[in-house]
């Protein structure tokens, strides 16, 4: 089971492509600050502005970094489910001990279809796999319903829920609990992790823990050991982090905020852009005041 922190990293670009001098030197420093796993290609990893031939390398490279010191998920996802299928298959391949798979986009599939499209990714794999509900990107919401059928499925042993709504957020655990008691609950969101955990959840998907992964992963062990306080004054002392590395699409805030700390250039793929200067400022000032940096 998926359980405490997890980084969805960023993906370090140069003009030649992918920079795997600084990618090499972010993964071991956040398996040096004690994060769980680190989740490669997802939405913080700009999966999309990656190409087919880049994907492969990241991969196998990510995976040889790591040499099994902690899980590596690899985002494998998208809106046409014999893709994602064969993405799943080549992480499989390639070494990765999970994937992630998000909803389909775009396309805004049914609760039924969205129930076979998980179900195919899943039977296609033996590793296993984390569910990804993210309805402000994707336009569709994986349901709590769904969530329990998927379950069903045993190497479906994730949900990373991002929806935002804390109430489904309840719903979903409840279920579980009596459906499937093995079955990770995982936030997508840094600033509900700790009420998610609170409420009986598992750990964090985090963008927050690519510039702070010793303070996230602390502030979860805490919260899952029930030392509340303690989780509780990590989570307001982050909070101003939390929210405003979302104060323009991310990965835009957090990929700046990595170049300060000379883990990647601030570079980004078309059509994202860098952050606006105002959005800069706001990260310097908050990495400050929350960081000490």
């Amino acid at each position: 089971m998926f359980k405490g922190t997890g980084t969805a990293l960023i993906t370090p670009f140069s003009a030649d492509g992918i920079d795997y001098h600084n990618f090499g030197r972010l993964i071991d420093w956040q398996i040096d600050q004690k994060v769980e796993f680190l989740v490669v290609l997802g939405t913080t990893g700009e999966s999309p502005a990656v190409t087919e031939s880049e994907r492969e390398e990241v991969i196998r490279f990510s995976v040889g970094r790591v040499k099994g010191r902690i899980p590596v998920v690899i985002g494998t996802g998208g809106n046409n489910t014999p893709h994602a299928i064969e993405s799943s298959k080549q992480a499989e391949r390639l070494g990765a001990d999970g994937v992630l798979v998000v909803t389909p986009y775009y396309n805004k599939p049914s609760q039924e279809g969205l129930f076979r499209h998980f179900k195919a990714v899943a039977a296609s794999v033996k590793i296993p796999m984390i569910l990804y509900n993210v309805p402000g990107r994707t336009g569709v919401n994986l349901l709590p319903e769904t969530v329990v059928r998927l379950a069903e499925v045993r190497n479906i042993t994730a949900v990373k829920e991002a929806s935002g709504n804390q109430a489904q957020v309840d719903e979903t655990i409840r279920r579980l609990r009596r459906a499937r008691p093995d079955f990770s609950v995982l936030s997508g969101n840094d600033d509900q992790a700790f009420h998610l955990v609170n409420a009986g959840g598992h750990g964090v998907i985090s963008v927050l823990s690519n510039i702070a992964p010793k303070e996230t992963s602390d502030m979860v062990r805490a919260a899952l050991a029930g030392r509340v306080t303690e989780a509780r004054d990590l989570h307001l002392k982050l909070f101003p982090l939390m929210k405003n590395l979302f104060m323009e699409t991310s990965p835009m805030p957090v990929k700046y905020a990595v170049s300060k700390l000379g883990y990647c250039e601030n570079r980004l793929r078309l059509p994202l852009v860098e952050a606006s200067d105002n959005c800069m400022a706001q990260i310097n000032g908050d990495m400050k005041e929350c960081l000490g940096v």
